[in-house]
């Protein structure tokens, strides 16, 4: 009897140790093989154009392109690809975002050896594969609760430590305005006051404590 093809898979991590621990595990299973790793989500997403693997394991944090940023790109041309999400990061807006992307499933750096085998198996079966813990995480998240682009920017602003006032500036806009917006994005968040808006927003995955704050600040000014 003819075995099937084994499964293609892609490693994205931008950690070596990681990809090849990842790489080990998955070696020792003849139904999977490793056709490609990548340490950034620019490699990633090209590695994904070249070979078309049947799976893409991607972290979440990556140099160059974020693996969310490697995702929404690898979706949009391919909108058939298959990608798993692996990654620390258990934020809702983390989750949301990565599924919005076109994520099939998201999975978290603890997960045991066998379980994520499966995943692979599953994702490349057509399933979606979203574990109890990272669904409790998302149901945290109410629709009603998300922020738009603007509210977003300002929020962007505040974790940089701006204020009303020189937001207003960066983005060009009253300082009346960004009142408005805060004042939106606080009872969005349920949030007392700005500190705790900028510390529910690094929890939850609006942004991460490793992103700079000037990064973040010109980031907003560029794009305005």
């Amino acid at each position: 009897m003819t075995r099937p093809a084994p499964i293609r898979v892609l490693l994205a991590d931008d950690h070596p140790v990681v990809r090849e621990g990842l790489a080990a595990i998955l070696g020792r299973d003849p139904g999977i093989q490793v056709v490609a790793q990548a340490a950034d989500g620019a490699e990633a997403y090209e590695a994904f154009r070249t070979l078309r693997p049947d799976v893409a394991l991607i972290d979440l944090r990556m140099p160059v392109a974020s693996g969310l940023q490697a995702t929404r790109s690898i979706c949009r041309e391919f909108p058939g690809g298959r990608i798993l999400i692996l990654t620390t990061y258990d934020g809702d807006e983390d989750i949301f975002q990565a599924l919005q992307a076109g994520a099939s499933g998201y999975l978290l750096k603890d997960l045991p050896e066998a379980e994520l085998v499966a995943a692979i198996r599953a994702v490349y079966a057509g399933r979606r594969v979203i574990p109890p813990s990272v669904a409790m995480r998302l149901a945290e998240r109410f629709p009603n609760t998300a922020l738009t682009d603007r509210e977003t920017e300002v929020l962007g602003l505040i974790v940089g430590g701006r204020s009303n006032k020189e937001i207003g500036a960066a983005l060009g806009i009253a300082e009346a305005t960004v009142k408005s917006h805060v004042n939106k994005l606080l009872e969005k968040m349920g949030a007392a006051d700005r500190t705790q808006a900028a510390t529910s927003a690094l929890r939850r995955g609006f942004f991460h404590f490793e992103d700079d704050p000037e990064s973040i600040n010109s980031k907003f000014e560029k794009s305005h």
